[in-house]
């Protein structure tokens, strides 16, 4: 595997800013106590339900639990975080523990230690095995998974009723069968909706892509987005959906939010989820179902994943308190209240078997089915944030013109890899 290789995604999260004292750097006081700076992402989207009363929350009964060990807590918005880190960084002021979307740069800086430093073998052996491997860096663990997220089908069964259809479609011929049949039966909505815009044209090309075989690397991280599968799936979409008019007239200006909104509100009969569309559903009050996305010869039984990521630094020294914190703060009963309070998915095996079987949290079933093959972005590459940059800004133009986008993009993605 490339060196600078890992596999990873990043989930995305509005939050915000909210703050509480940190010292510079932590540090041992004079009595021996060993103070953690942890900085982390807030997974709230208002003040009441900030991930800052979680975190102090955790840090004040782990320190009752180790006297020894303080905790201090920062918790920063998703708009600020990475710029934040980066100043801290650069100004001596590192964390012990981050939790962030990603942690590649910091691999390639050589400032964090491998997971099984800072993370006991009981703990090691209760996160999900995919997601483990995510973050690998030539078999070696530095990134540790903190919450996932994934995709599925979802479908109108309302107008899926209208229109004569019975089943969720498994292949894409299925797919573009019922889009046909809702275009004829139920005028005036969007059969299937094809968010390739830059919000996120990378997801649903990669999704699409994934359907055929294809995908945005080799097995040994080498990019390949111009592949003879790329392409024949970006062939198929302007062939079968763009060119018919079974989804959105400019697919590769309409962002996913439009598509979410479309789907709430009963506009659009089909499209690619992940879990918060099942609340979006709801309140729209739409009949909706969850299945596996459909593939070119069949439903598929992987999906994309996305995760955000635990990580220690090794500049203040902290191992062996580190690992005492991570250890507790991935115990169930602290995972547990952290996903459901967001509405997220599990990255620990107890936890995962938790929410499968309290009853609690049926919606997420076919999620939860699908979340051990999940793919990833090559989001651990150094190359890949600026490879995304351009898949969003030019990607879903490939419906029009696939062989030259894709290969356009394929040279920007190498000369990415050389300047590194």
């Amino acid at each position: 595997m490339n060196k600078r290789m890992i596999t990873a995604a990043c989930t995305c999260a509005l939050g915000v800013l909210t703050l509480t004292a940190c010292g510079s750097g932590g540090g041992a006081s004079e009595n021996g106590d060993v103070t953690l700076k942890l900085v982390a992402a807030d997974y709230g989207d208002k003040a009441s339900n900030s991930s800052t009363a979680y975190w102090k929350d955790v840090a004040q009964r782990f320190t009752a639990a180790n006297p020894k060990i303080k905790v201090d807590v920062q918790v920063i918005n998703w708009n600020d975080i990475d710029s934040q880190v980066k100043t801290m960084i650069q100004s001596g002021n590192v964390p012990d523990v981050l939790q962030t979307g990603g942690y590649a740069d910091k691999v390639a800086d050589d400032l964090l230690y491998k997971a099984d430093e800072v993370l006991s073998e009981k703990t090691r052996a209760n996160l999900i095995d995919s997601f483990a491997k995510a973050g690998e860096v030539d078999g070696t663990q530095y990134g540790i998974p903190f919450v996932s997220s994934a995709r599925a089908f979802f479908y109108n069964k309302a107008i899926f009723a209208k229109a004569g259809i019975t089943e969720a479609p498994k292949s894409w011929d299925d797919l573009k069968a019922a889009a046909a049949k809702i275009k004829a039966k139920v005028p005036g909505v969007t059969p299937y909706a094809l968010p390739l815009g830059p919000e996120e044209a990378q997801g649903e090309s990669l999704i699409w892509e994934l359907g055929n075989g294809g995908g945005f690397t080799d097995a040994k991280g080498a990019y390949t987005l111009d592949s003879k599968a790329n392409i024949e799936s970006f062939t198929w979409l302007k062939s079968n959906l763009v060119g018919p008019g079974l989804t959105y007239a400019n697919p590769a200006t309409t962002d996913r939010k439009t598509a979410f909104a479309d789907f709430a509100a009963g506009k659009t009969a089909m499209l690619n989820g992940h879990p918060s569309l099942i609340q979006m559903s709801k309140d729209g009050k739409v009949d909706y179902g969850v299945a596996p996305i459909p593939g070119k010869t069949g439903a598929l039984t992987s999906t994309l994943g996305v995760a955000d990521w635990m990580m220690a630094f090794k500049d203040n020294g902290h191992k062996e308190e580190v690992r005492a914190f991570l250890d507790f703060a991935y115990s169930k009963e602290n995972t547990l209240k952290f996903d459901e309070t967001y509405n997220l998915m599990p990255v620990t095996e107890d936890t995962l078997k938790e929410m499968t079987s309290n009853g609690k949290h049926k919606d997420l079933e076919p999620f939860f089915a699908l979340l051990p093959n999940a793919v990833f972005y090559p989001l651990g590459d150094t190359s890949w944030d600026a490879v995304s940059a351009e898949i969003k800004k030019s990607g879903g133009t490939a419906v029009n013109d696939p062989a030259k986008v894709l290969g356009e993009l394929q040279k920007k993605a190498e000369d990415a890899v050389s300047d590194q």
